[in-house]
C-alpha cells in the first residue's frame, strides 16, 4: 500500500533541512555523490546520508545508481522544481538581508521583457542607480506570461513589459512608453542609406521572419498582403535578440520588430531603423504593479521610471 501524500508532507515539513534540498540540487546537477560532496563542502557519507533521508522519508529511490555516478528518477525530476524554487527564495532571502543592513534603502525584484530591457532599462538603471545608489535592483528578463507566475509566486515586486493580457488579481497595468514596429537592417544595406522609403522599396528583400506565434510576424504578413510585397525568407527564425542583431549585422537582411527590442542597437549605429512611408503603431511599453500604493524601495523605482519616460516623450 503506498504512502499517502498528507503522511509524505508531513514527514517532509517536520524532518527535511534545506540541506537536504542543496544536496538533491547538487546531485542533479553534478551526477556524482563525489562531486556533490565537494561542492557542498560535506564528506561523500554525509551526502549519502542527506539523499538516504530524504529517499526514507519518501519511501522512494531519488536516484539510479551506476558506476560513474547517479541519474534522477522520475520521482526526483518531479521534486526538482519544489526544490530549484525554495533554494531561490533562501538565495533572494539572503541577499535582501545582507542589502537591507549594508546599504539600508531595500530591494526592488524587478521582472522585464526583452524590450523594455533594451527600450527603457538600459538607459534608465544607471541612471537610477545614480539618483539611489543605496536601492538594489534583483533583475531577470522575462516576458509577460513568466512574469504574472512570478507574481503568483510573490517573486516579483515590479514587472516591465507590454501588456499582452488581463493583470493578476491585486495587480494592474501602467503604460509608460509609447511603441511602434520598425524595419531594422544593418548599416551595410542598401536600404539604409534612403532618407525615407516607399513602401515598393521593400519589394524583393530578403527578411529575418520572427517566429509564427510573435505579433511582428502578423504585422509583417499583413503589411506585404497590403502593398503587394514578396519576401524572400532567411532559414533562420529566431526571438533572440542577440541573434537578430548579429545576422542583421553579418547578412543583407530586413526585419519587423518593436522599435523597442533593438532600440539600443539603433542608438548607437550598430542597427538602422528605416524611414517607413508611415508609422506601424503597437502596443506601449509599461509597469505591472501592485493595485495597493506602492512604497519604499519599489515606489522609488516606479516613480524615478515614469518621470524618465514622461522626460522622453516627445509629445
Amino acid at each position: 500500500m503506498s504512502t499517502s501524500a498528507l503522511v509524505l508532507r508531513t514527514r517532509l515539513l517536520l524532518k527535511a533541512r534545506f540541506r537536504h534540498l542543496q544536496a538533491l540540487a547538487m546531485l542533479v546537477e553534478l551526477g556524482s555523490v563525489q562531486r556533490a560532496a565537494s561542492a557542498m563542502g560535506l564528506t561523500q557519507p554525509a551526502v549519502t546520508r542527506l539523499l538516504a533521508d530524504l529517499e526514507g522519508w519518501l519511501a522512494t529511490p531519488l536516484f539510479h545508481r551506476h558506476a560513474r555516478g547517479v541519474l534522477p528518477t522520475n520521482v526526483c525530476r518531479d521534486l526538482m522544481p519544489m526544490v530549484r524554487q525554495s533554494l531561490r527564495g533562501i538565495d533572494a532571502a539572503a541577499e535582501a538581508v545582507a542589502d537591507r543592513s549594508a546599504l539600508g534603502q531595500g530591494v526592488v525584484r524587478v521582472g522585464a521583457s526583452t524590450a523594455a530591457i533594451n527600450g527603457l532599462l538600459l538607459q534608465a538603471l544607471p541612471a537610477f542607480h545614480g539618483q539611489h545608489p543605496g536601492i538594489q535592483v534583483q533583475l531577470r528578463e522575462s516576458e509577460w506570461v513568466d512574469q504574472l507566475a512570478a507574481v503568483g509566486r510573490q517573486e516579483l515586486d515590479l514587472g516591465l513589459g507590454r501588456q499582452s493580457s488581463v493583470p493578476p488579481q491585486g495587480w494592474r497595468f501602467e503604460p509608460l512608453q509609447a511603441d511602434t514596429f520598425a524595419v531594422v537592417c544593418g548599416p551595410q544595406h542598401a536600404l539604409a542609406r534612403k532618407r525615407r522609403l516607399r513602401w515598393s522599396d521593400l519589394q524583393d528583400q530578403v527578411w529575418l521572419v520572427p517566429p509564427v506565434d510573435a505579433l511582428a510576424r502578423h504585422r509583417l504578413e499583413a503589411l506585404a498582403q497590403e502593398h503587394g510585397l514578396r519576401m524572400t525568407v532567411s532559414p533562420l527564425i529566431t526571438r533572440v535578440s542577440a541573434m537578430t542583431w548579429a545576422m542583421l549585422q553579418q547578412q543583407e537582411l530586413l526585419t519587423l520588430v518593436p522599435a523597442s527590442v533593438l532600440a539600443h542597437a539603433c542608438a548607437n549605429g550598430a542597427l538602422v531603423a528605416l524611414k517607413l512611408p508611415q508609422p506601424l503603431p503597437y502596443a506601449p511599453l509599461g509597469l505591472l504593479l501592485p493595485e495597493t500604493e506602492v512604497s519604499g524601495a519599489s515606489g522609488r523605482m516606479a516613480d524615478f521610471l515614469r518621470a524618465w519616460s514622461r522626460s522622453r516623450d516627445p509629445h
